[in-house]
């Protein structure tokens, strides 16, 4: 993306791999909910878990690296020195999981199909694509507009290529658990729908010793097996059910992994630190309701949100508070806008609030306690300047109409930490009311924007680009299915959201970063939560991984079984 490659062209396999990993064994994960359908790029049913197992890309990520690709399908590439097109020559021995060979009309499909019948992250993330065509039967071509955009000639070589010879048959558009035909290194094996789906490692997969696979993808199979509640799947990992897990929660990981199979070491418990930006989780508010398009009744709630008392209560002062949508990164916002800065804001001074020239945002701060009187007075006096006035125990609005909300929830674990944040709103005279939902209906609500308040995380790289757009922009608003769930429509944050884009330097993309955090602070779209810079892991103990972790990511497919 910017500066220089680490590995040379000529390089053997990455540093966090172990090349001479023996192949074999399984690996069983668990996932909650339930799956429908195997098609992840379309808006419609429940991917599985995995999917992207049987794919391959043009271009594979270093995860040791900010952004660096490295060829896959693609033997070599020619980048116009302004990056306003590229060009892929394919590799000729590339094929399909039934031996038909990858080619640049394969590419070509696929973008058409996935900007004409694909997710609306699609259209919006690839937008500035000008035209994509086929020289010859390996070189693929893609042609820019819109400007400098330093990020736009890699993320094409992160989609996952489609065969067009299977999908020319078939209905893009409606989820299946048809088993597709893939170019990756490993195959769907069997299904039972719903509950499991079984990877399985290809012996003749075309890319097995790549310079960028080398040391990678040594389990035979990948399984993955669906419960419905996450206290049972904590059960039944310990009872070895399955082998692997991620931990979230931290009262779990405090007191949950616990017992013989910990003591005697048969199940391995682990925590690796990690780089990646954290980007921002917290109670997002839907801007489209009306209860919510004031940025002061946004702010007010803030006050609401305890986080000191909650950190220490509820998750053993495991967490650091999150202020920026940036969180973990050199990107953050955290301190008063530079010179360089300030140029980059100046353009939209008179349409942001003045706060992002001259305060460090801060989230709502308390002792602890749990006695937050002095938030709980500023709340209501930005409710107040916003038109609300508590009558008779209760917050209304100039025609009457009571401040009542939903706050919808996909994982019962969470409602001890909304429960105390319903207790505050209480307080202020608002009713607040929790609502579980399945999985399905929770996906498909999002994507309808059919909700008041959500808990959800805008995770973000450490090189963020043309996905802001799917984030923020005003074209996302009102796109059913993009991920812009506040409801975003601001031209001061689209012409920064641009800017970000076509940052020409690493320099730059940081400045740009740190301009379009301010202005999202200072909005109050979302009641931020915390983040932790570790991943939490358990596992039984007859697995290893590499000494040399990854800096950007867990990098599960290069461990291994124990012969």
């Amino acid at each position: 993306m910017h500066g220089e490659l680490k590995y040379p062209a000529d390089f053997q396999h990455f540093d966090y791999v172990n090349p001479q990993a023996p192949k074999g064994g399984r690996l069983r994960e668990s996932a909650i909910g339930t799956f429908d359908s195997l098609n992840p790029f379309i808006i419609k049913g429940t991917v599985a878990e995995g999917s992207g197992l049987i794919y391959d890309t043009l271009l594979s990520r270093a995860l040791d690296e900010p952004f660096s690709l490295y060829g896959l399908l693609a033997e070599q590439l020619r980048v116009a020195e302004d990056r306003s097109w590229i060009e892929f020559d394919l590799r000729p021995e590339a094929r399909f999981s039934d031996g038909q060979p990858v080619t640049a009309q394969d590419v070509v499909f696929t973008f058409n199909l996935l900007m004409e019948k694909g997710s609306p992250f699609f259209k919006s993330y690839y937008a500035d694509i000008r035209d994509i065509s086929a020289p010859s039967r390996h070189t693929v071509r893609f042609s820019f507009s819109g400007g400098l955009n330093q990020e736009l000639p890699l993320i094409v070589g992160e989609v996952p290529i489609l065969p067009a010879h299977y999908w020319q048959e078939r209905d893009f558009s409606i989820p299946s658990l048809e088993v597709p035909v893939g170019s990756g290194p490993y195959r769907i094996g069997r299904i039972d729908p719903g509950r499991t789906i079984v990877y399985e490692r290809r012996e003749d997969y075309w890319g097995t010793n790549l310079p960028v696979n080398r040391g990678r993808f040594n389990f035979d199979q990948r399984q993955y097996d669906y419960y419905r509640d996450s206290t049972v799947a904590l059960e039944a990992f310990k009872a070895g059910e399955y082998d692997f897990r991620q931990e979230n929660a931290s009262k779990i990981w405090a007191t949950g992994y616990t017992g013989a199979p910990f003591n005697d070491g048969r199940i391995r418990k682990e925590e690796i630190e990690h780089r990646n930006p954290q980007g921002v989780q917290g109670f997002v508010m839907n801007s489209r309701r009306p209860e919510f398009s004031d940025p002061r009744v946004r702010e007010a709630l803030t006050y609401a949100f305890d986080f000191e008392w909650t950190n220490h209560n509820l998750f053993y002062d495991a967490y650091t508070r999150s202020n920026s949508y940036f969180s973990n990164s050199d990107m953050a916002a955290s301190a008063l806008p530079t010179s360089a800065e300030l140029e980059l804001l100046e353009p939209v001074r008179d349409q942001v609030p003045p706060e992002v020239f001259t305060n460090v945002y801060k989230a709502p701060s308390t002792d602890g306690s749990g006695r937050n009187r002095t938030q709980m007075r500023t709340a209501l006096k930005l409710l107040q300047e916003a038109g609300w006035e508590l009558k008779g125990g209760k917050l209304v609005n100039a025609d009457g109409k009571p401040f009542h909300f939903e706050i919808m929830l996909i994982q019962k674990e969470f409602e001890r930490v909304v429960s105390p944040f319903v207790r505050n709103l209480e307080r202020l005279g608002i009713s607040a009311d929790i609502r579980m939902v399945d999985v399905s209906q929770y996906i498909n609500r999002l994507r309808q924007f059919d909700f008041d308040m959500v808990v959800y995380r805008f995770a973000q790289s450490s090189s963020p680009g043309n996905e802001q757009r799917d984030y923020w922009h005003s074209d996302s608003a009102m796109k059913p299915g993009s991920r812009n769930l506040i409801g975003v429509r601001d031209p001061a944050i689209d012409f920064l959201v641009d800017q970000l884009i076509a940052a020409p330097d690493r320099e730059q993309l940081i400045l740009r970063t740190r301009a379009l955090d301010r202005v999202l602070q200072w909005n109050h779209f979302v009641i931020p939560h915390y983040h932790i810079s570790t991943w939490r892991i358990a596992y039984w103990n007859k697995f290893a991984h590499p000494a040399n972790s990854p800096t950007y990511s867990l990098g599960l497919d290069t461990w291994w079984t124990k012969p």
